[in-house]
């Protein structure tokens, strides 16, 4: 293998090409094989008619690790963040609004206008997830343990996380064994009186979830969303559009040494004797490497890229078995003009909009979605990111982004060749009514479901976090036990993707994480 490459990463999806800088920069000849014309999967921004540029799939950059930043100066490579504020505008039923701002005394004020109570609570309750996300914090750029043997270093590792936890105090070290298993729904109404704002903050829990806010363990999901506040930052937009990040990673990957291929289709990893070699592209052109880091996901990678009759039986039970089934759908829209806002006084609308009434709506959805159906109400998050980012449209002229939810991945009845444009049609009435006149002003739609997400983006399932943020399938337990440090079976054979610890969102650490132990190695 003397024409080898070291190092060949499957997919330039955010994680993959984190992964090829910090490879790259010490110093390993690493290439990046990726199947579409430009890199960043579903960090992308594209054009979505004549003129109007929207980030097709992710839209917020909050939980973007700092030392990703700092290591790789993606500052100085053209990414410039948007912090947003009001954060969010939720609108209930009857037009109510509720508004949360970045500074806490401000919301807390809006709050009393719905409950004293919960005007009162919310600081404590932001400030008690925050102390938890603090603890959990470095857990995200480390290694799982490995449970056959759990060396000193791992042990000190743990007992600071402890003691951290110990001085928080009793209450928080009571507050951090109740809430992981705990439901959203039960935990949120211990905390609040005001439904509007229990179904807020639970939704931004569930977004991307195939669970609803009574199923047990999703209150898990508010220490997931606290770590954009850990270390200073908060939940922003990407100037230019979510592929600018892309752009700054692969600039940055290029200039420590790594060579990127786009339209570079990896039809399947090649193995011999146990060990990767290589990978196969869908030309037919053979690409041989020492090590092999894929940033698909793990259904993916080990159902299709690799042959399963290389793998144990017991594991590609178990990985046929990991929940990855998609609920969420994207629709992009260009607009003529600027939309009004129903609920605001002068009819400007905010950046960030939230449509979840309450829990019992959002719980209808979700039921709706259990049995193969797109739910008749869907929840509905929408972003209009020209509000902030003019360039991303033509003057006077926007982008509204829609993330709608449940929409599930296999229809009971029909296929969404036939559902799409009914389900748009169902998201544009409850847009109306947020947002009067819309309809007329849109010159350009794309809906992209679970299914079309799978097909451009290449996420199985069209899960957006290459499977879901459960309990059982995160930290050592990702993607499955006896597996969860980026090694897989297959020696040479890495996992650097959000189907490995910490999971999905743009975070940049699996990447990170998966460079560091292939450099071990």
């Amino acid at each position: 293998m003397a024409d080898a490459w070291d190092v060949a990463i499957v997919g330039g999806g955010h994680n993959g090409l984190v992964a090829a800088a910090y490879l790259a920069r010490a110093g390993r000849r690493v290439v990046v094989l990726e199947r579409r014309s430009q890199v960043g999967g579903a960090a992308a921004t594209e054009e979505i008619a004549p003129g109007f540029r929207a980030s097709t799939a992710a839209d917020f950059c909050g939980l973007l690790r700092p030392e990703i930043v700092r290591d790789l100066g993606l500052a100085a490579r053209g990414l410039g963040l948007i912090p947003v504020d009001p954060e969010l505008v939720a609108l209930g039923d009857d037009g109510d609004t509720l508004t949360l701002f970045r500074d806490l005394p401000r919301t807390a004020e809006g709050l009393r206008t719905h409950s004293a109570a919960d005007a009162a609570a919310y600081p404590r309750f932001l400030k008690m997830l925050v102390q938890l996300a603090a603890v959990m914090d470095p857990l995200l750029l480390r290694t799982p343990p490995d449970l056959s043997g759990v060396g000193l270093g791992e042990q000190a590792f743990f007992l600071r996380r402890a003691l951290r936890l110990r001085k928080l105090g009793k209450d928080a070290m009571g507050q951090a064994l109740r809430l992981p298993p705990m439901s959203l729904h039960q935990l949120l109404r211990e905390w609040f009186e005001t439904d509007l704002l229990r179904a807020t903050l639970a939704f931004g829990a569930l977004l991307g979830s195939f669970r609803g806010p009574r199923s047990p363990g999703t209150a898990f999901g508010l220490l997931h969303g606290a770590l954009a506040y850990v270390n200073g930052g908060s939940w922003a937009l990407v100037r230019g559009g979510m592929g600018q990040l892309a752009a700054a990673l692969a600039d940055a990957a290029r200039a420590s040494g790594a060579t990127i291929r786009t339209d570079a289709e990896v039809r399947r990893i090649l193995v011999e004797d146990g060990r990767a070699v290589g990978v196969e592209l869908a030309s037919g052109e053979r690409v041989p490497a020492r090590a092999v880091a894929s940033n698909a996901d793990p259904q993916r990678t080990f159902l299709r890229l690799v042959d399963p009759a290389e793998l144990e039986p017991s594991f590609v039970s178990a990985i046929r078995a990991y929940r990855a089934t998609g609920v969420l759908t994207k629709m992009n829209l260009a607009l003529d003009a600027l939309p009004r806002f129903a609920p605001a006084a002068d009819g400007r609308p905010p950046v960030h909009t939230r449509l979840a009434p309450s829990l019992d709506y959002v719980e209808r959805a979700y039921d709706d979605a259990k049995y193969g159906r797109a739910s008749d109400e869907p929840v509905l998050d929408v972003i209009l990111p020209t509000l902030e980012d003019s360039g991303l449209a033509p003057p006077g002229k926007h982008v509204m982004g829609v993330l709608v939810q449940y929409t599930p991945y296999g229809l009971r009845r029909g296929d969404w060749d036939k559902a799409r444009e009914k389900l748009g049609e169902k998201v544009l009435d409850r847009l109306e009514e947020a947002f009067p006149g819309l309809r007329p002003s849109i010159v350009g739609r794309e809906i992209l479901t679970p299914p079309d997400l799978e097909a451009r983006f290449g996420l199985t399932g069209g899960h957006v976090y290459h499977g879901e943020m459960s309990l059982d399938q995160q930290f050592l337990l990702r993607p499955v036990p006896g597996w969860g440090r980026y090694r897989t079976p297959i020696d040479g054979l890495w996992l650097c993707g959000s189907g490995a610890h910490p999971g999905g969102g743009v975070t940049g650490a699996p990447g990170y994480n998966a460079a560091r132990e292939i450099l071990r190695s």
